[in-house]
């Protein structure tokens, strides 16, 4: 037990420091509020990834980076993130530095562009300071920086084209996480930045692949998912699509260094029945004999192309074969409806209910 004498100088120094800055400044672990909530999370739109996150996607209240080569769909996982986002109730905005924003792609992928706020900003600072506003609002749910390398500080700007500017975009990015960190953790939104790659000259070992804006995102970002293309997906001689590996290189919330693969489709982006059906097939929930795929002991096509098209033609067993994946991994399903807690959110059971109204 404590010394009596440092337990009450203990209560007069929190209880001077709450005065001060306010209620739940300083906490005890053991205390009835938690320090940190239950991580609520927003689906990346591909369940493999979902479950390789740890938590069933990206969490609230962090800051996660996706970066990767040009064209290996950072972009289109971000677009997915987005139309997730606003599938469970919430509101997302696109901050788009590129000015390269396909609307009509990002519709295809189930974006609802009506409802999508779009800024597309002249300066890095200009960008910085949005997101850092709507962060404040408390009202967005998911803000995307498309991307790091697009942010260019004022000064180069209006600088002439040979000039130099040595650290300038990394001292913009570390002064604006440092600000936007905190805010994000109270608004409970994610803030996903989009980063670009680029080559460390004089590197003769190891890996001479870095990334643009300098170190400080590396550190704030809770997740940082690294997203290669790996294959061409061809129908015939005609390539429609990529074959894509994403490796969660950092995650703060769960184990880090799983990797998944999944399809991307041009026009359609995550084929999501490809991806539940690998995955079913990894954990044995789909058989696989010889080219024949068996689910609950029927057959459900011959070939993988043939399969995943009855798992789209019947989304009843699509949705119990994503339940089976979920339930196996102990991962909650992300996206419940905004505000309400996980729980509330699943449709109670004929006896919960019948419980219910016998208890009134």
């Amino acid at each position: 037990m404590a010394n009596p004498e440092k337990e009450k100088a203990i209560e007069l120094a929190v209880s001077a420091i709450e005065k001060q800055f306010g209620k739940g400044a300083v906490m005890r672990l053991g205390s009835d509020e938690p320090l940190v909530q239950d991580i609520s999370a927003i689906s990346s739109g591909s369940v493999s990834l979902d479950l390789a996150l740890g938590v069933g996607g990206i969490p609230r209240g962090r800051i996660v980076e996706i970066y990767g080569p040009e064209s290996s769909g950072k972009t289109t996982l971000a677009l997915h993130m987005v139309a997730e986002a606003q599938k469970a109730g919430g509101v997302a905005a696109f901050i788009d530095a590129e000015h390269a924003l396909d609307v009509g792609y990002a519709r295809k992928l189930g974006v609802r562009t009506e409802d999508l706020l779009i800024s597309q900003p002249d300066t890095g600072e200009q960008a910085l300071e949005i997101c850092e506003m709507l962060v404040r609002s408390g009202a967005v749910d998911l803000i995307v920086i498309d991307s790091v390398a697009a942010l260019v500080p004022r000064a180069e700007l209006e600088g002439e084209m040979g000039d130099q500017h040595m650290g300038l975009q990394a001292r913009l990015m570390s002064q604006a996480l440092r600000k936007l960190t905190a805010t994000i953790s109270k608004a409970n939104a994610a803030v996903i930045f989009i980063n670009q790659i680029r080559m460390k000259i004089g590197v003769m070992f190891g890996n001479p692949e870095t990334t643009t804006g300098g170190n400080a995102l590396k550190f704030y970002a809770s997740q940082r998912l690294d997203i290669r293309r790996v294959g061409a997906i061809k129908d015939g001689e005609t390539v429609i699509g990529n074959r894509t590996r994403v490796k969660v290189v950092k995650n703060k919330v769960a184990p880090p260094f799983r990797e998944v693969e999944f399809d991307i489709l041009y026009g359609q982006g995550i084929s999501r029945e490809g991806d539940l059906l690998d995955l079913a097939v990894e954990n044995n929930i789909v058989e696989k004999s010889g080219a024949w795929f068996s689910y609950g002991g029927e057959r459900i096509g011959q070939g993988r192309e043939n399969a995943r098209d009855f798992l789209k033609l019947h989304p009843g067993i699509l949705a119990d074969v994503e339940s089976k994946l979920y339930e196996k991994f102990g991962v909650v399903r992300p996206n419940q409806p905004a505000g309400i807690p996980a729980d509330l959110a699943q449709p109670a059971s004929l006896e919960e209910k019948r419980r219910a109204k016998a208890a009134k």
